[in-house]
């Protein structure tokens, strides 16, 4: 008996240890992490809606303001629409290593109790909302001004599924990036080399804007363009802080490094027109922070803040050369200078990732760590990233190409697409 004794309460023992550990590793709600996820899904949304539509309508004409800025709004419902249905599940769902699987189609099968760390996943479905909204929002800039409202909105709603879901699912659902060990804290990667590519490859598509080259097409009103990047800064917190997914010190260090870019990425920029123009345009700062911002976002949880500083140098001056230069060597006609900013920013800040990236800053070592595999790791991320974006663009584009055309009529663009897109202007004093 006493041995059965013995036996039982040992039983016993183990039981109340194993629930006590499984007590332990389940995730609980916690209220201050679920708001500030809430303000972080916010903060991301507003870098859309007003931040990208404001920042690209001031940069086109006048005549196309308004319809860059409805595109922007446009596509903030339409790409809810499309994560909601499909795109949330293609990209974390399932364990397959390219795409996900249609579990969550609908979010019909999402338990409402289910916790994302410690705040409710629906929350994180919002917040991952945002980066798949301002991808898509992107890319609209490099065919501003030519591009069929009609066709811009077929060409993002498929590319957000059939592109930038899967890439999602490579890098943060678990793919094969993420095991390969790609570093991308809050969206480098998937975000703006695959907006940037997307952009480069539609707008060669597309064709230059009738006039370009010869005709001004100096931006409409550079002030809204300062208000947009500066609620782009602001929201863009929400989105590197928040990609912490907790409301501690990996969040303080995020934020703190992305301001650090982005100050030396306008600073950069301005130095580098000054010494050049003889004139540091005010656009060109705002640019530059953008580029900071852009740079910085694949390593805002891995580096170190004298790293955060480099990469925001590096990105001003980089882009700066690419939007000033690189366009015109190569002669594509990119509006809006997406791939300039976004594309060639988001390449370089994922390299340097690899380069600066300190463990005992997230975790992970970079070639200044002790672990120079780290750079081919993440050329080896942007490669895939890069391919599937631009076969895709192409693919999708070149498929709406044989049902209509890409662009707007020579008169309709001439007019204006605020007028013939939409029979609204902006009047003499707007």
């Amino acid at each position: 008996m006493n041995t059965i004794a013995k036996v039982g309460a040992a039983a016993v023992a183990l039981f109340c240890t194993s629930m006590a550990v499984a007590a332990e590793s389940a995730p609980v709600l916690d209220s201050g992490t679920t708001a500030w996820m809430l303000t972080a899904s916010v903060l991301g949304l507003m870098m859309t809606v007003p931040g990208v539509a404001m920042f690209y309508g001031g940069m086109v004409r006048r005549k196309n303001m308004l319809s860059m800025a409805g595109q922007c709004f446009a596509v903030c419902c339409l790409i809810t629409v499309a994560w909601i249905v499909v795109g949330y599940s293609l990209a974390f769902s399932g364990d397959n290593d390219y795409v996900g699987n249609l579990d969550l189609m609908l979010l019909t099968n999402l338990d409402f109790q289910s916790l994302k760390n410690n705040f409710p996943e629906s929350v994180y479905i919002v917040f991952q909302l945002g980066f798949a909204v301002v991808a898509a929002a992107l890319i609209a800039g490099a065919v501003a001004d030519r591009m069929k409202f009609s066709v811009l909105l077929v060409f993002v709603g498929v590319w957000s599924v059939v592109v930038y879901a899967p890439v999602v699912h490579w890098i943060w659902g678990g793919g094969f990036l993420k095991d390969d060990g790609v570093l991308d804290f809050a969206g480098g990667t998937i975000v703006h080399i695959n907006a940037g590519i997307a952009g480069l490859v539609a707008c060669l598509m597309v064709g230059k804007r009738t006039g370009y080259g010869h005709e001004d097409m100096s931006p409409h009103n550079p002030l809204f363009s300062v208000i947009g990047v500066s609620l782009l800064w602001i929201g863009w917190f929400g989105f590197s802080a928040g990609s912490s997914l907790v409301a501690g010190t990996l969040a303080g260090t995020a934020m703190l490094l992305t301001q650090i870019s982005a100050a030396a990425g306008a600073l950069t920029w301005m130095l580098y027109e000054w010494a050049v123009a003889k004139k540091p345009s005010v656009l060109g700062m705002v640019s530059g922070a953008v580029a900071g911002l852009v740079a910085i976002t694949p390593a805002a949880g891995y580096v170190q803040p004298g790293g955060a500083l480099c990469i925001g140098v590096f990105a001003g001056v980089t882009c700066c050369w690419a939007c000033a230069y690189l366009k015109h060597m190569l002669k594509y006609d990119d509006s809006l200078d997406v791939f300039g900013i976004h594309g060639v920013g988001g390449l370089l800040g994922a390299v340097l990732t690899g380069v600066f990236a300190m463990q005992k800053v997230g975790g992970a070592d970079g070639l200044f760590d002790g672990d120079p595999g780290q750079v081919l790791t993440q050329i080896i991320g942007v490669f895939w990233v890069a391919l599937l974006s631009a076969a895709g663009t192409a693919l999708i584009l070149g498929i709406i190409r044989t049902v209509t055309k890409l662009r707007v009529t020579e008169e309709d663009e001439m007019e204006g697409l605020d007028y013939t897109q939409h029979g609204e202007v902006i009047g003499a004093d707007g």
